[in-house]
């Protein structure tokens, strides 16, 4: 049952490939309303554990648009100053999501709990009845005056005429190129970006961090203590709420890079001391009674951990991949991203137990833990810094040195011709506020 959300994540992002550049951004985000609350109709309703399955297939239907839709949206309508913030903001509302369900699931009853969340999904969208839709989508389209009521609106400035112009430009040089697969994956100049998103979706869901918070309440049933199930749980979702905090102060501040390589190696660490608790306790068969006074070890590492990603990649990862690629491939990128974290996210999820049946959990952490040096190493030889830098700006990043029949010097001319472009735009936008003062 939990590996069949995997499928349905695939699916979902796939029809968002398609229902994407087809609706629009926003018309997308309300579509992603109606799997959710059919899937939570039926949990409510199932008296047949196959209901269950295709629940699960559904909330995974809807994941997967969600989080291709609201991550192309987010980096389209948002300045580069606040991108990261709004971005790791959704994630925080997910380990918000994550800490009443972990509240209050263990004390109400299956049917009233599932009957409470109905609502949430009517609430969801009729709340986003109200987003406008994407500038940069209505430039793709050629619909420049809708760009200029959508800038309006997200500005809340009377004179948008100059970032309008520098939208159009930049609109206009990433759809010069191609929109499909083929484009995509052919390319040389995607080709880091491939290589980074790859790199980053294959660390980040092998380092097991949604796996291990689906099986939490086994794994805690293994640890040598006296505290409640519930208890771990609760303790678990608050942590991650509150930490979620700290990475909407952080993403902006410190950086992408540096929090990435960091939290790879914090995560690494914890993971290989709740690992090596689970060696002794399995392969070195230490006294249980011995290990009893231990049994907080493993459970505060977890912790640690989920403390340190949720700082780190897993609220960051998401952030990069809406912002290395070009708008003319966004949405085939999204997609293609999501389908290759489904099949990981199901392979990780059904070889769980099957590694575990192997090898103990004290393999299973260490395997988790390995991956996540690797994941530092990689970050840290692949991953350029994208705070405070425009889309276009992190496009000349990616693409520099890209064999596009373009000599090295060349594209350093081209850099310098787009940021004294972003500064006469900036100059005049200061003239037309002086302009503005002076005849009120």
């Amino acid at each position: 049952m939990l590996a069949i959300s995997a499928p349905g994540f695939v699916v979902g992002s796939i029809a968002t490939r398609f229902i994407l550049d087809m609706m629009g951004r926003r018309s997308t985000v309300l579509t992603s309303a109606v799997p959710f609350a059919c899937g939570t109709w039926i949990a409510a309703t199932a008296n047949k554990h196959w209901l269950l399955y295709i629940m699960n297939f559904l909330w995974g239907f809807g994941t997967g648009m969600v989080s291709i839709v609201v991550t192309i949206y987010l980096a389209e309508i948002s300045d580069k100053d606040l991108r990261g913030r709004l971005s790791v903001g959704t994630r925080f509302m997910f380990n918000f999501g994550n800490l009443i369900m972990m509240s209050i699931g263990p004390f109400l009853s299956y049917e009233v709990l599932n009957f409470s969340i109905l609502v949430l999904p009517f609430i969801f969208f009729t709340a986003c009845l109200w987003i406008p839709e994407s500038p940069y989508y209505y430039l793709k389209e050629g619909k420049v005056e809708n760009a200029r009521k959508s800038l309006l609106r997200l500005k809340n400035d009377e004179n948008v005429e100059d970032e309008l112009e520098l939208l159009k430009h930049n609109v206009s040089e990433e759809m010069k190129s191609s929109s499909s697969a083929k484009e995509l994956f052919t390319g040389a100049q995607y080709r880091r970006p491939i290589i980074i998103a790859a790199g980053l979706k294959v660390m980040q869901m092998m380092t097991g961090a949604m796996t291990i918070q689906q099986y939490l309440g086994r794994i805690m049933q293994e640890i040598n203590t006296d505290m409640e199930l519930s208890t771990f749980l609760i303790i678990f979702g608050a942590v991650k709420f509150i930490v979620g905090i700290m990475s909407l102060i952080l993403v902006d501040k410190v950086g992408r890079r540096p929090l990435l390589i960091y939290s790879f190696f914090g995560t690494a660490f914890s993971l290989a001391v709740a690992g090596t608790y689970f060696f002794l306790q399995e392969v070195a068969h230490v006294n249980q009674s011995s290990l009893r006074s231990f049994g907080y070890i493993p459970f505060i590492a977890i912790i640690v951990s989920n403390v340190i990603s949720t700082v780190g990649f897993n609220s960051i990862i998401r952030i990069i991949h809406g912002e290395i690629f070009p708008l003319n491939v966004k949405a085939v990128a999204m997609t293609s991203l999501n389908v290759f974290g489904g099949f990981l996210g199901f392979t990780v999820a059904k070889g769980y137990q099957a590694v575990k049946n192997i090898s103990g959990l004290c393999g299973v952490f260490w395997i988790f833990s390995s991956i996540a040096i690797f994941g530092a190493i990689f970050s840290y030889l692949t991953v350029p810094e994208t705070r405070g830098k425009s889309l276009r700006e992190i496009q000349d990043i990616l693409n520099f040195g890209a064999s596009n029949g373009l000599d090295e010097e060349n594209r350093i001319n081209d850099i310098h011709i787009e940021k004294d472009e972003c500064t006469e735009l900036k100059q005049l936008r200061k003239e037309t506020d002086v302009k503005n003062e002076i005849c009120d």
